[in-house]
């Protein structure tokens, strides 16, 4: 398999990898033969995470909200390999889940940042260094804001994510004559720690009174995805297999968001 997909000695860049879909996606590339660069803001979680590959491997401590940080991020990754060609723009954060009149300001910014400025700053950072060769870009979107609105209370987030989506179908026309193509992974219910990381108030009362007795995911009938699974969607992408495929989403839910939408 690892022929066809010509991967091998590849360099990949993974934000918000060391953990979730990031971290499963880095072991599925990693695998075969991919050099991944993990890069979060959390240094003893990268290199955990980082230790856990089995091919070449390294970690960048960046915030991919900060322009400057992520340039250097990408400079350091380059440098060391000499090429960039696959670009997982994947760390977002839940944020803050509420009530418009609940929902404050800076919490609206703050998923904002993380999720919509840290993609663009993140293939802005990588753009220069794919040109050469072309490459992959996969940015991490979600089910929620682009077909599934059931989720009352998390419009920050789904806002944030349908502007992946946007994101990715204009810079796939712009970047196309450099043969850097650009996809969207839109998951739904995966294994992953973002949750721990949500906070929501009052959002129970906001949503429409829908019960799901079978689970709300048909293919698992009612359990999570893996992140592998995620991650094997990105192989995919990444590789030549996907070489006449670009400003595409594909969803990775189970048909979850069919159900729910």
């Amino acid at each position: 398999m690892s022929d066809t997909l010509q991967l091998r000695d590849k360099v990949a860049l993974i934000t918000g990898g060391g953990s979730g879909i990031g971290l499963g996606t880095a072991q599925v590339l990693s695998r075969q033969g991919v050099r991944v660069a993990l890069v979060g803001h959390t240094p003893d979680k990268l290199k955990e995470a980082a230790a856990t590959l089995p091919g070449e491997s390294m970690w960048v401590e960046a915030d991919v909200a900060d322009a400057e940080a992520m340039q250097q991020a990408t400079r350091q990754v380059a440098e060391r390999w000499g090429r960039l060609d696959i670009v997982c723009a994947n760390a977002g954060v839940n944020g803050v889940w509420a009530g418009l009149e609940d929902l404050e300001p800076e919490e609206w910014d703050a998923t904002m940042n993380t999720n919509l400025r840290g993609t663009f700053l993140t293939v802005r950072a990588a753009v220069p260094f794919m040109k050469e060769r072309g490459g992959s870009v996969i940015i991490t979107a979600s089910v929620n804001g682009t077909r599934m609105f059931s989720n009352t209370g998390g419009t920050a987030y789904a806002v944030s994510k349908a502007g992946q989506v946007a994101f990715a179908k204009m810079t796939a026309l712009e970047l196309a004559r450099f043969n850097i193509r650009v996809n969207v992974i839109c998951p739904g219910w995966i294994e992953s720690e973002i949750e721990d990381n949500t906070e929501k108030r009052n959002v129970e009362e906001l949503r429409a009174k829908v019960e799901f007795p079978e689970g709300a995911v048909p293919l698992t009938q009612g359990g999570p995805g893996k992140a592998e699974q995620v991650g094997n969607v990105v192989l995919f992408l990444a590789s030549d297999l996907s070489s006449h495929v670009s400003g595409t989403e594909l969803y990775v839910d189970g048909a979850q968001s069919l159900l729910q939408g």
